[in-house]
């Protein structure tokens, strides 16, 4: 016998058949065949430096992920059950950018390439190369149920693609582990990034991390439940402590194993995910066949209301209203279009004003650090000094790239006709952007030895010596005396204090060249990279708001020629299809009933009746 989610899921597939929406149809499908899959995808998020991948090492007590202050994971950790202990890196497939290819039934091809376990986090960490998960395997008792855990990558980082790869894996997740430190209270980012989840994925539990340095944690959980409440966000909150859990799992200590709080996490782990799969399956397969069922009820909810009347002019302004609502949204379509190339247009220009301004301050700085400064000495502080400065300016100038991209789409998504929560894209940044700059090309520094020194010297003495001799030779003294022989010796020192301050200004002179050499060559390809991220953006928003709006325009299209058959039909073709629509809006109304059962009445009303 089938599982009655399992039912609702396949008469949900056949209604959006029904009503000519494959795309739906295909994503429920999707989401049928990984609900299939008895494995369990526990997903744990939050933002940075939160304890994402801590917990999960504490969890499975092994140091599968990679941690510290100066570590960062860039893509997705899968760790689940192996007999031996295994690692691999799988490359290969691109995130998907809008929802035709997030949802495709035949994703990009990947390679799968093994490492030793030791080194995977530090390759997860670097994130080279086209790296779009690692998998882990380790013989645990908790993950040999079918338990996948899946550390990500911290949400809202300043590199934006973290946050693309986060949601991606959330499509697959059967529960979702929502972290947050025990040292501040729930920000408004976190609650809206939980809210978020939860719209994909309902099973959520709240761990509230580092309570071991945090003397107020007490405190913070029942703050942070009070958010929770008002919210309105129904998750489970567990404080727990992952250095306490690992230093108990080493020395054995039960105590200290109870005042980490992982044994009731565990315990909910294994009760209301592991044990509860089916439950968990009704509550995930209710929210995505909820909002299918919400986009086929609105074309057919029109069809009834343009049919209701018994009047032509009725549906005839019916359509007339469609078809006012088409235009405005075709005039608005081109509007964002505008606004999107001129905003880009004004990105680009000041991104590159603002990279030359920032290496132009550079050299001027070198300028006049060379001014007095030998460039044989303390060359190789120089060069430190200069790699830290191109680096802080290309961090600061990305930075503001980052932030303007995010402007100019709230501002395009401004432009849309409609409020919706799926205006703003999830992600539109690439990945792999702030390079390090190339090594500085140290210049030729001319040698200035005891032996040129020597014969530069004498170069100089000749002329003094002969000069003076023959002044004296008139009063009668040999060529060679002490006077001409002292003039000399001044002249001679006199050429090496010159030739020592003429090699300084070359040596001065091909520094600066070789500094401005490399400032050019850093901004020749930063402002290149910069150029190429924003023409990403442009691209990623223009794909992500080319897709809202047709998809806005087919509803709006198929309400248009509903209204238009509508119009074309005698009064008794009219009643017949209205009965036809009536019956179709209460099989959809009951089906979403069923959802609702599925999901124990939490999803929301449809605004009307069966």
């Amino acid at each position: 016998m089938s599982a009655p989610w399992l039912d609702v899921l396949d008469d949900t597939i056949r209604a959006c058949a029904a009503h000519n929406r494959p795309d739906l149809a295909e994503r429920l499908r999707d989401k049928r065949s990984r609900q299939l899959d008895p494995k369990v995808r526990v997903l744990v998020v939050g933002e940075p430096k939160q304890g994402k991948s801590q917990l999960v090492n504490a969890m499975v007590n092994a140091p599968v992920c990679a941690v510290g202050d100066d570590v960062t994971g860039t893509v997705p950790t899968f760790v689940q059950h192996a007999e031996t202990p295994s690692a691999a890196l799988v490359r290969g497939a691109t995130l998907a950018n809008t929802p035709t290819e997030r949802f495709a039934p035949h994703p990009a091809p990947t390679e799968r390439i093994p490492v030793p376990i030791d080194q995977l986090a530090r390759q997860v960490s670097t994130g080279q190369g086209d790296l779009v998960r690692a998998e882990v395997g380790i013989p645990r008792a908790l993950l040999d149920s079918g338990l996948v855990l899946i550390d990500t990558p911290g949400v809202g980082d300043l590199r934006p693609a973290h946050t693309a790869s986060t949601f991606t894996a959330l499509l697959q997740a059967d529960a979702v582990l929502m972290v947050s430190d025990a040292t501040a209270e729930l920000t408004d980012s976190e609650l809206e990034l939980l809210k978020q989840v939860m719209t994909s994925c309902p099973n959520v539990v709240v761990v509230l991390t580092k309570i071991d340095i945090a003397a107020q944690w007490r405190r913070v959980v029942e703050r942070n439940r009070a958010h929770l409440a008002r919210a309105g966000v129904t998750a489970k909150l567990i404080p727990v402590s992952s250095a306490l859990r690992l230093r108990a799992a080493k020395t054995g200590d039960k105590e200290l194993n109870a005042e980490s709080g992982f044994p009731e996490l565990m315990a909910c782990v294994q009760q209301d995910i592991l044990a509860a799969a089916d439950l968990l399956a009704r509550r995930s397969v209710a929210v995505t066949a909820a909002s299918a069922i919400r986009q086929l009820v609105v074309p057919v909810r029109e069809e009834l209301s343009a049919r209701a009347s018994h009047r032509a002019e009725d549906t005839v302004a019916a359509l007339n209203e469609a078809q006012r609502r088409i235009d405005e949204l075709r005039r608005r379509s081109a509007r964002w279009q505008v606004v999107l190339a001129d905003e880009m247009a004004d990105l680009l220009s000041d991104i590159e004003h603002d990279l030359r301004d920032r290496t132009r301050r550079i050299l001027r700085e070198v300028e006049r650090t060379f001014e007095t400064a030998d460039p044989a000495l303390g060359w190789d502080e120089f060069e430190k000094w200069l790699e830290d400065n191109l680096t802080e300016a290309a961090t600061a100038n990305f930075a503001w790239l980052l932030d303007r991209s995010e402007w100019v789409a709230e501002k395009v998504a401004r432009s849309f006709p409609v409020a919706r929560d799926d205006l703003l894209p999830e992600s539109v940044f690439p990945d792999d952007v702030l390079d390090r700059p190339a090594p500085l090309d140290k210049p030729l520094i001319e040698k200035f030895g005891l032996a040129q020194k020597a014969f530069t010297g004498l170069k100089g003495s000749y002329g003094g010596v002969l000069m003076f001799g023959l002044a004296t030779s008139l009063a009668g003294m040999p060529l060679i005396n002490a006077i001409s022989l002292g003039a000399g010796a001044l002249f001679g020192g006199k050429s090496i204090l010159d030739e020592s301050d003429q090699r300084l200004r070359r040596r001065q002179a091909a520094a600066k060249a070789a500094a401005a050499r490399h400032v050019d060559d850093f901004f020749l390809k930063f402002g290149k990279d910069c150029r190429d991220a924003a023409r990403h953006v442009q691209r990623s928003l223009r794909n992500h708001f080319a897709t809202l709006a047709e998809e806005m325009q087919e509803t709006l299209l198929e309400s248009a020629r509903s209204a238009r058959r509508a119009v074309q039909e005698d009064t008794t073709e009219r009643e017949r299809r209205a009965r036809e629509a009536q019956r179709e809006l209460d099989r959809l109304v009951n089906l979403y009933q069923r959802v609702q059962a599925l999901a124990g009445g939490q999803a929301p009303p449809l605004g009307i009746s069966a």
